[in-house]
């Protein structure tokens, strides 16, 4: 059987202008040569993988997302408070919310300018600063049991990725 990884990622920018500074403001991705293709795209390298975006005028699908790992989650996370784009997964939680999973893996949810959701991770929650995250809920308080039975297996980073360390780098 063939072995799959991805290789990117592509959402709608309604403005690419927009949407390009924020994610080299927000992340510091770097906006890299793409193809001319019939419509606007420009390519991001977010790592070894890429981000695509492509003008449309089209609204974001609610609810799906793709996720960045940041290697200091404490200054994105002042940045995007300061935008006010975190947002929550749920629709009766208005606040802002930074999610603990059990395994200790971090997740915020924020909206890009064209409405797509981009859940931010973190490895380890207690690296975080409580003076500067101020908001985090573990998510056991929220669902009991969220670990429950094989649940309790679940790992937001896979050891591959821990391995390598928070810098990519293999040690």
């Amino acid at each position: 059987m063939s072995q799959a990884r991805l290789n990117h990622v592509s959402i709608v920018a309604h403005d690419m202008a927009e949407s390009l500074e924020f994610y080299q403001g927000v992340f510091g991705l770097e906006h890299i040569p793409s193809p001319n293709f019939q419509t606007d795209v420009e390519w991001l390298r977010a790592g070894d993988l890429q981000l695509h975006l492509f003008e449309r005028d089209v609204p974001a699908p609610r609810y799906h997302h793709f996720a960045l790992y940041v290697d200091d989650f404490e200054t994105v996370y002042r940045t995007v408070k300061e935008r006010g784009i975190i947002t929550d997964i749920t629709d009766d939680q208005p606040e802002d919310r930074v999610y603990v999973l059990p395994d200790g893996a971090v997740q915020m949810y924020i909206e890009d300018p064209a409405g797509n959701l981009v859940e931010v991770n973190y490895h380890d929650a207690t690296e975080l600063d409580e003076s500067v995250v101020t908001d985090l809920v573990h998510r056991e308080e929220l669902t009991p049991d969220i670990g429950a039975g094989r649940a309790g297996e679940a790992r937001l980073f896979t050891e591959a990725f821990l391995r390598a360390g928070a810098d990519g780098s293999r040690s």
